[in-house]
């Protein structure tokens, strides 16, 4: 007696998805290849990252907050959001342009400038076969000879100028703060723009989350004023009277999944 074996025929709905994976595979080995749609997938994963989360944890308690501002030079720094090995090696690079500029033309290097040299590098890699995008997010904010700026950079080589901006996991909510008070911030003193940006970090907390002084770093530079971190105790002074209602103080909550930085 014969017998036959009938394999079953593939659902339409599984092809599709597998064609779909086989598809997007053919594009996203390289940042130089672009889909059939215009798509470079290597710079989307490389932006995706600036959304990640990126503090360490163990299985019962967090170990150790990362350190998310990077003083440049003395009249600017920057706020990072994404892959912090590829922000060291971007604010490396600033670093040595910045004291190229010292030395060869006797002038802190403007802002504008270090920020469209990043962009180039960064766009470089997505142009040459062997390189990824920076899988990182920068604010670079300071002053220079034309007065105050704020730039944004992404991943892609984009930046922008910015009046005010968040970036990183959860940053949606920070800018809507910030959007919902922009006309306040020209004539604002230095003490509420402190304020202001602590309470735009605050609404991207759970609600049963607070800023305290182990997961908060403010970077402040000006005009007449050198670049300068600050953490730690140093911040308990503003935390105190931007959150003059707050429960328990600094102590009552161990922070968020994220450090939150300024």
């Amino acid at each position: 007696m014969a017998s036959a074996t009938v394999s079953p025929r593939p659902r339409l709905g599984h092809c599709i998805a597998s064609t779909f994976i086989m598809f997007r595979n053919n594009y996203d080995n390289d940042s130089v290849t672009f889909s059939p749609q215009g798509r470079i997938f290597q710079v989307e994963y490389a932006s995706e990252a600036v959304k990640q989360g990126s503090v360490v944890r163990n299985a019962e308690e967090l170990s150790s907050y990362q350190k998310k501002i990077i003083p440049i030079d003395s009249h600017f720094g920057v706020a990072l959001a994404g892959l912090a090995s590829d922000a060291r090696v971007l604010s490396n690079f600033m670093k040595q342009q910045s004291l190229a500029s010292r030395l060869t033309y006797a002038r802190a290097i403007p802002l504008s400038e270090i920020t469209s040299r990043i962009a180039d590098r960064a766009q470089t890699n997505t142009q040459q076969y062997g390189r990824r995008p920076y899988g990182v997010g920068l604010l670079i904010a300071g002053v220079d000879a034309k007065g105050p700026h704020l730039f944004e950079f992404q991943p892609s080589g984009v930046t922008q100028e910015m009046i005010a901006c968040g970036i990183g996991a959860r940053s949606q909510m920070a800018r809507t703060y910030l959007e919902r008070h922009l006309d306040d911030f020209e004539s604002a003193s230095r003490e509420d723009l402190i304020k202001h940006a602590l309470r735009a970090l605050k609404e991207s907390l759970s609600q049963d989350k607070e800023l305290t002084v182990d997961n908060t770093s403010v970077g402040i530079g000006g005009v007449g004023e050198d670049f300068a971190l600050y953490e730690g105790q140093e911040l308990t002074e503003w935390l105190d009277a931007t959150f003059e209602n707050r429960e328990g103080g600094d102590d009552a909550q161990g922070g968020d999944d994220e450090a939150m930085e300024l």
